[in-house]
């Protein structure tokens, strides 16, 4: 048998198949190795006791065509919580221009503070008040949860305490922001009469079923229009 000659043309075209081939394997690989809480992310549909879709944003989205995320997103933004406060000293930049564009929208919006259970609650709580003055048609003050500490007793009265000083100045309860394992091992047992928003990525509904739990924030590599980078995804039980 005559042995095949390889020609210039026929390498070339060969390299090209193995060169995509490799591309093709490598996007495979990664859309298998990537944990579904790394991928960007749309808004899900409404799971079984949820009527709302919304957002929650922080200087991390720098300036946001607000505009243009009413009109184009997918679904009606119902609510949108902005970060105002972190610490006893952090101002979030952003937090008044939201709050302002927000308003002016008459889009149902509300505030949180990031809790660092290191300091002080009362100076966080009073710097919180000290730079968010309330109407009375904003979603109750959210005190956002996420830092564990040596000593959970500590961690639920530094909250509460935090969570009384802000409810006496405002009239409003309010809610606790945290991932599910916190809830499930520090504030359900004891916080029964709260309102939650949980932080839960992953794809499990049934969790939200505790009848405490008002708001779930389902991604945090929300992908929206008016907004270049990710953003937190959220659904709620309250009918806007």
């Amino acid at each position: 048998m005559a042995r095949r000659k390889f020609t210039l043309p026929r390498l070339i075209a060969g390299a090209t198949l193995l060169g995509l081939l490799v591309v093709l394997a490598y996007v495979c690989y990664k859309q298998f190795q990537t944990p579904p809480h790394e991928k960007n992310e749309g808004f899900r549909p409404l799971a079984d006791g949820f009527y709302s879709h919304g957002i929650d944003v922080s200087h991390y989205q720098g300036d946001i065509d607000w505009d243009r995320l009413i009109k184009k997103s997918s679904v009606k933004i119902s609510f949108v919580f902005c970060k105002a406060t972190e610490g006893t000293s952090l101002l979030d930049n952003k937090w008044k221009r939201n709050l302002k564009e927000l308003r002016k929208r008459d889009i149902p919006v509300g505030a949180y503070h990031y809790f660092k259970p290191n300091l002080d609650a009362a100076k966080q709580a009073h710097f919180f008040l000290k730079h968010y003055q309330p109407k009375q048609s904003d979603l109750p003050p959210v005190i956002d949860v996420e830092e564990e500490t040596f000593s959970k007793i500590k961690l639920r009265n530094d909250v509460k305490k935090w969570m009384d000083i802000v409810k006496k100045k405002t009239g409003r309860q309010p809610i606790i922001y945290t991932n599910y394992h916190m809830f499930s091992t520090i504030f359900k047992p004891r916080f029964r009469d709260y309102t939650f928003w949980i932080a839960n990525y992953s794809d499990r509904p049934e969790r939200m079923q505790d009848e405490r739990i008002q708001y779930w924030q389902y991604s945090d590599r929300g992908m929206v229009p008016g907004i270049e980078s990710h953003v937190d995804l959220n659904m709620s039980k309250i009918k806007f």
